[in-house]
Parts: C-alpha cells; sequence; structure tokens
C-alpha cells in the first residue's frame, strides 16, 4: 500500500471539535478520519457492488 497525502480546508471550531471527540474516543484524528472513509466506502459498496480499481 502507497500511503498519500490528503489536505483538509476545515473550520477551525469544526476541527477542534472533532480533535476533542476523537481524544475522548482514543483515537488520533487521522485514525477517525481514515475509519470515517473505510464506512463510508463499505456501505457505497454494499449498496452499490464493490469498487475495482485498475493497477496504477
Amino acid at each position: 500500500m502507497i500511503e498519500k497525502h490528503f489536505g483538509l480546508r476545515i473550520d477551525g471550531e469544526l476541527l477542534a471539535k472533532f480533535r476533542y471527540v476523537c481524544d475522548y474516543e482514543g483515537r488520533s484524528a487521522n485514525r477517525q478520519i481514515l475509519q470515517l472513509i473505510k464506512g463510508f466506502i463499505l456501505r457505497y459498496e454494499e449498496e452499490n457492488g464493490k469498487i475495482y480499481l485498475e493497477q496504477q
């Protein structure tokens, strides 16, 4: 797996609240975002079928 950097523009207050909740859950903000993305993709694939990507 090749890791990529992904920049995100976000309101400061929203980010502070997100980090607060992540800390409460015992996860870093990065790890929580990854979990949210994985869940989003899983739900999509359950409804629409597996996503197949061409090898890059």
